[in-house]
C-alpha cells in the first residue's frame, strides 16, 4: 500500500518506522506517471512488507521539493531508522528494485 503523505507527516513516520521509501513526484512529470503503477505494484510485494511506503507531491511540500529541484523526479528517497539512507532519481523499476534492496540489506 502507498501512503499519500506531506512534509510534516514525514518527519513524524520516519521515526515511526524502521525503512521508508519516499516517491516524490510532480503531475507534469511523463516519467512520474510511468513509474506510478510500478511503485504501486512494488509495494504489494510480499519482499517488501517491512517498507512503508509514501508519496509526497514534489511542489505541495516545501520542505522536500528543495532537493527535488535541484535534482528532478521522479526522485526517490529511502529512510533507515529515522535517517537518511538514500536518494536519488529511479527512472525504471530495475532502479527502483536497487533502491529498496540496499533499504533492506540495513539491519
Amino acid at each position: 500500500m502507498v501512503t499519500e503523505s506531506n512534509d510534516d507527516e514525514l518527519r513524524k513516520i520516519i521515526f515511526e518506522r524502521d525503512k521508508v521509501i519516499v516517491k516524490f513526484t510532480d503531475k507534469d512529470c511523463p516519467v512520474c506517471k510511468l513509474m506510478e503503477p510500478k511503485y504501486r505494484k512494488i509495494a504489494e510485494e510480499p519482499m517488501y512488507s517491512p517498507v512503508s511506503f509514501l508519496r509526497m507531491d514534489a511542489k505541495e511540500n516545501p520542505v522536500s521539493s528543495r532537493e527535488v529541484r535541484m535534482k528532478g523526479t521522479p526522485f526517490f528517497a529511502t529512510y533507515h531508522n529515522g535517517t537518511l539512507a538514500d536518494c536519488g532519481i529511479a527512472a525504471t523499476e530495475e532502479e527502483l528494485r536497487e533502491m529498496l534492496q540496499k533499504l533492506l540489506q540495513l539491519s
